[in-house]
Formats: C-alpha cells, sequence, structure tokens
C-alpha cells in the first residue's frame, strides 16, 4: 500500500510526518509513504501578525487542498493550527500521542523578568494571559520557523514558544522555563499532531486509526468542541487545556482581552469531552460576560 502525506516544509512539520511514518511501520510495515511537501499562506507571510491573516487556517489550508484536490490522500498538521471545523470532505481521522502542551519563556525565567521587560511572541493569547499577570510587560511581535525565532531572543528579555516544537527538534535553549497552566493556558490542542483524510477513503481511515493515541483523542475532542462552541480562532485570545482523569476529562477554559485586563476562566470536569468543551464555553458565553467581551474585539 502507498500513500502520500502532504505537509508543511518546516523543520517541525517535517520532523511530524516523518514520526507519522514511523508510527505506521510499527504497525503496517509494508505501507510506503511519499511526502508532499505544500507551503502554506502563513509560510509565504513571515511578518504579518496572525490575527491580521485570519488566524487559524493559515497553516492548513493549502494543505488540506492537496488532499481534497487529490494530491494527496493524507494531511499533517500542528493540531493546534486547525480551525474548529472540518472541511467538507475531510475527517480528523487520527491523534497520535501529544507530546508537553505547555508554552516555554526562553530566555528568563517566569519568576525573574524584570520590571518592564520585553517579551516577544506572535500570540495574542500569550500576550493577553502574561500581561494579565504582570501588566508591566512590554510585548513585541515575532514571527519565523523555530530557527529564526531563538536567532531573535537574544534581541528581548525572552521570548514565548511552544514546549512540543523544542522537544521534538531537540533544541534545549539554556534558559527555557516551561509555564505552568495556571500561568499560562495552552493554545487548543497544542503540542497534538492532527491527521486528515478524505471522508470517503476508507483505507486511509483504517490506517490511520491503528495509530491513534485515544488519551490523546479524548482531550484534543474536548479542547475543539470548546473552540466550535465559541466560534473563534486564534486571532482572539482564547485557550483550552484538557487532561485525563481516571475516566474523565478535565478541562480548563479561558476567554480574555487582548490586553489581558480580563481574563475568564472556568474549569470543569465529564466523561464526554465534547459535551464538557460546549458546556465550559457555554458558561464563559454566558454565564460569565464571555459573548460581550468576545463582540467587543
Amino acid at each position: 500500500m502507498r500513500i502520500r502525506a502532504a505537509t508543511r516544509g518546516s523543520a517541525l512539520a517535517r520532523w511530524q510526518t516523518d514520526h507519522l511514518i514511523g508510527l505506521l511501520a510499527t504497525v503496517r510495515p509494508e505501507v510506503d509513504v511519499e511526502v508532499v511537501v505544500v507551503e502554506t499562506t502563513g509560510d509565504l507571510d513571515r511578518t504579518t501578525p496572525l490575527e491580521q491573516m485570519g488566524g487559524r487556517g493559515v497553516f492548513v489550508k493549502e494543505v488540506q487542498v492537496a488532499v481534497l484536490e487529490g494530491r494527496a490522500d493524507v494531511a499533517v498538521h500542528s493540531a493546534k493550527d486547525l480551525p474548529a471545523l472540518t472541511p467538507e470532505g475531510l475527517v480528523l481521522a487520527c491523534v497520535p500521542g501529544r507530546a508537553d502542551a505547555r508554552d516555554v519563556l526562553v530566555g528568563c525565567r517566569w519568576a525573574d523578568l524584570p520590571e518592564g521587560a520585553t517579551v516577544a511572541t506572535g500570540s495574542i493569547r500569550r500576550r493577553a494571559h502574561l500581561a494579565h499577570l504582570r501588566p508591566d510587560v512590554v510585548f513585541a511581535g515575532l514571527r519565523g520557523n523555530i530557527g529564526t525565532r531563538l536567532e531573535k531572543a537574544a534581541g528581548f528579555d525572552a521570548i514565548v514558544m511552544a514546549a512540543a516544537a523544542l522537544d521534538r527538534l531537540g533544541i534545549r535553549p539554556d534558559v527555557a522555563d516551561r509555564l505552568d497552566p495556571s500561568v499560562l493556558l495552552p493554545q487548543v490542542a497544542q503540542g497534538a499532531m492532527a491527521v486528515e483524510c478524505r471522508t470517503d477513503d476508507e483505507g486511509a481511515r483504517e490506517l490511520l486509526a491503528a495509530v491513534e493515541d485515544a488519551v490523546a483523542r479524548r482531550s484534543v475532542d474536548a479542547e475543539r468542541a470548546f473552540l466550535a462552541e465559541l466560534g473563534a480562532g486564534c486571532d482572539l485570545p482564547i485557550a483550552a487545556y484538557a487532561v485525563l482523569e481516571g475516566d474523565e476529562v478535565y478541562l480548563t477554559g479561558a476567554i480574555s482581552s487582548p490586553d489581558g485586563a480580563v481574563l475568564l476562566r472556568e474549569a470543569r470536569r465529564s466523561a464526554d469531552g465534547p459535551s464538557l468543551g460546549r458546556a465550559v464555553a457555554r458558561h464563559l458565553l454566558d454565564e460569565r460576560g464571555g459573548a460581550e467581551l468576545l463582540e467587543s474585539q
């Protein structure tokens, strides 16, 4: 059996695709995987802030189109880049094991960050959550691939990156403070991979199901249900993180103003992850003022 895997060309995207190939080899060693590299809108424009480019989707649309048009059979993504709704004709067929979902402050420990420090990040969520705790911090934009962002770190007191990206690429900065979710709640599905295929491709669906991680899938499904209920993407400061505790999913969700002055957070648990995600979102929207907060942005 031969399948074609569409992916972005970044080092992290290629690592994820190679990781999927390795997982498939453990269950179906006869499968031959051809890598199809696709350039996305987010890759072409590395300077415009993501929220101005349309937020979620700028790193995945062209990869998804490659599968829909038959130029590839599966699409490999960082799950955090996916819009809340899967395009018609595609299905999220596989979520492999999840890496560390936390964010990392590179260059300075959070507790040691000086008054009026300058922190660089391209994420409105990161800015909002950190500003909520430290209104004195000044934020600068940061775009580019992992290597480019790390090269720019010396120009700031600290930069913020995803722990999963550093771990997967084997990068170990001299100072890297992994921030607890109580400080900086992760982006929806951060640290997880997502693999899509065509809805009617039963062969690909069966193959991908064999390498799915049930724990990661339950957590990601709960977080994505939270995002879908809000009807928003990464152009707004929204965060959610779910973990399994026994047979229950424990989900924390948050909505904030871009400047971090207001941050609404709610945590609940349930055995039904998607219902839980929707319930947490509805609580924040209807009972905590979240709807008015999002409408004002």
